[in-house]
């Protein structure tokens, strides 16, 4: 991202000094090996402030529902409360699909929270000036190594060792080719995660700062209407991997068979 590309990064720039003593901490990056500086800090100051949103959303909305009689009555308008009723019922739903009513609601949790920080980072990509943690790989990569842990361990603790076997394929003598095959899959799907995600916000990111930057008034309209667009898939595409990955890791043999 360009210098000075939201209000995070002139805020981190008073700073400059203290942060580039202690940039370091965060070690090289992983593409190139080039050392972090102090614009390093925004993507994890643009994650912070999503999940501080997060936050102060759900406390809010965990209030509401809190008192028993008002939580059974719909709400006639569209408020906080209905649209994370509606939100995270469409993915629920979603992932019973994917995966049956006891896994998706053993798993929704992960579920669920890669939803909200996909969606609500996608949004601000919406606002000009604001800092969009899903258009930096790391954490992009960050939020596909957390999905690619759980869904392993996930699978180990539903099937044991049979999970691992099953990435041996049917036969055995297959299995010298298969294994290697199979891990390898396993391995590209998070690094498909993160550059998917990443590439598609910060392209989206850049294209309306650079319309709003040309012309101010009504031409960005458009490419606003389809950064929406951008904004929905990108994160239905995070989501319903995460809940293919999950699921194909903890169904039984003969689900898988059928």
């Amino acid at each position: 991202m360009p210098e000075h590309s939201s209000w995070l990064t002139l805020v981190l720039s008073h700073m400059r000094e203290t942060l580039d003593h202690n940039a370091h901490v965060l070690g090289d990056t992983v593409v190139g090996h080039h050392p972090p500086t102090w614009q390093s800090f925004e993507a994890i100051g643009a994650a912070l402030l999503v999940a501080t949103i997060l936050l102060l959303v759900s406390i809010r909305v965990r209030s509401r529902l809190s008192k028993t009689e008002e939580a059974l009555i719909p709400e006639e308008r569209l408020t906080l409360r209905t649209f994370m009723e509606a939100f995270l019922g469409y993915f629920y739903d979603l992932a019973k699909s994917v995966m049956g009513p006891e896994r998706a609601k053993k798993y929704f949790p992960l579920i669920g929270t890669s939803a909200l920080f996909v969606f609500f980072s996608n949004v601000l990509a919406l606002v000009p000036g604001m800092p969009v943690a899903t258009s930096n790989l790391n954490i992009t990569l960050g939020c596909a190594l957390v999905v690619f842990v759980l869904f392993n361990a996930y699978g180990l603790m539903a099937q044991g060792m049979g999970y691992v076997k099953h990435l041996a394929g049917p036969v055995w003598w297959l299995a010298w080719l298969l294994f290697p095959l199979e891990v390898l899959s396993l391995c590209i799907r998070p690094v498909t995660l993160a550059i998917r995600l990443m590439v598609n916000m910060a392209a989206d990111h850049v294209m309306l700062t650079l319309f709003l930057g040309l012309v101010a008034l009504i031409v960005p309209v458009p490419v606003m209407l389809l950064g929406c667009i951008v904004v929905v898939v990108q994160t239905l595409v995070f989501t319903l991997l995460t809940c293919i990955y999950i699921g194909l890791a903890t169904e039984g043999h003969e689900e898988h068979a059928h």
